[in-house]
């Protein structure tokens, strides 16, 4: 007798997710934001008027068109990515049009993931520059928006010594020392700092005593030097309220556009495995099924 044995022939399984086509599609995809990213710092400084007389209304402008710009960089670059991991996954015999479709999706969805996290390891300096520093550092410059401007109020607060000026003051101790005027400015610069996006405030003896240390700095009288006071506390105050909300709305803009290009690379994707498999030519669905080629 002839034993005969049936060796049926199984087919390797394969991986749902083409690894190789996913980093391809990521690397494009990183690669050309970077591009984009790019000539959008350029047009930005090449549109912005340094000279503008009213910076705010300019800054906050200036935010608006970042973020669209930033959202149509993600779309773009998102797209393209996955378009062509989507092409260059392999062919899946035997799967369903719809798990197809599923798994054409989530290769795109997975190159922008990857793309994502290594644009933000190591080109997240990039983004912050191109985006005024509104993307990566947008809290943080919000928060110490007023104390980089310090300087600035500073010096207009103590524009002037005339004469007038003291040149002494008197301790505690009713001694007479010459003026500390780096000292002066240190605590100006101080007290200006505290009014930032976090809300610190002047209390009355805070701004009697800096109409004190502005009036003896610079010889005006202390009715001038309180309107002064008041007048670089009002400016202060909006530019830290305008800080503030260009570092909100780059914040919406941002999550905005990473949302954009998670569809964009989806959809592309999609487009691209179907291309891929032949169900799809030309912009026109056809019948041809992956099993086919």
């Amino acid at each position: 007798m002839v034993d005969t044995v049936i060796v049926e022939n199984e087919q390797a399984p394969t991986s749902a997710i083409s690894w190789p086509a996913v980093f391809a599609g990521a690397a494009v995809s990183a690669a050309l934001s970077l591009v984009l990213l790019a000539l959008g710092s350029g047009i930005g400084f090449a549109s912005i008027n340094p000279w503008a007389s009213s910076p705010d209304i300019t800054t906050t402008k200036a935010a608006t068109v970042a973020g669209v710009y930033l959202v149509m960089t993600a779309v773009i670059a998102s797209a393209i990515g996955g378009y062509l991991a989507g092409r260059l996954r392999h062919l899946w015999n035997g799967v369903h049009s719809d798990e197809a479709y599923f798994r054409d999706t989530a290769h795109g969805v997975v190159t922008w993931a990857t793309a994502t996290l290594a644009s933000a390891a190591f080109l997240g300096a990039v983004g912050t520059v191109i985006a005024g520093g509104a993307v990566g550092g947008a809290a943080s410059g919000a928060a110490n928006h007023a104390a980089r401007n310090a300087t600035l109020y500073t010096d207009r607060l103590l524009s002037y010594a005339p004469p007038a000026a003291a040149t002494t003051t008197t301790t505690a101790t009713g001694t007479v020392v010459p003026r500390d005027y780096e000292g002066d400015r240190a605590a100006t610069a101080r007290m200006i700092g505290r009014l930032g996006p976090a809300g610190g405030v002047w209390t009355a003896d805070d701004r009697q005593q800096l109409a004190a240390l502005v009036s003896a700095r610079t010889g005006l009288p202390m009715p001038d030097a309180e309107k002064r006071v008041a007048a670089i506390e009002t400016e202060a105050r909006a530019a830290a309220d305008t800080a503030r909300r260009v570092a909100m709305q780059m914040s919406f803009w941002f999550a905005a556009a990473m949302m954009a290009g998670a569809l964009a690379a989806g959809l592309a994707a999609w487009e691209g495995g179907a291309v891929r498999d032949g169900r799809l030519r030309y912009g026109l669905p056809t019948t041809v099924a992956s099993t086919r080629r």
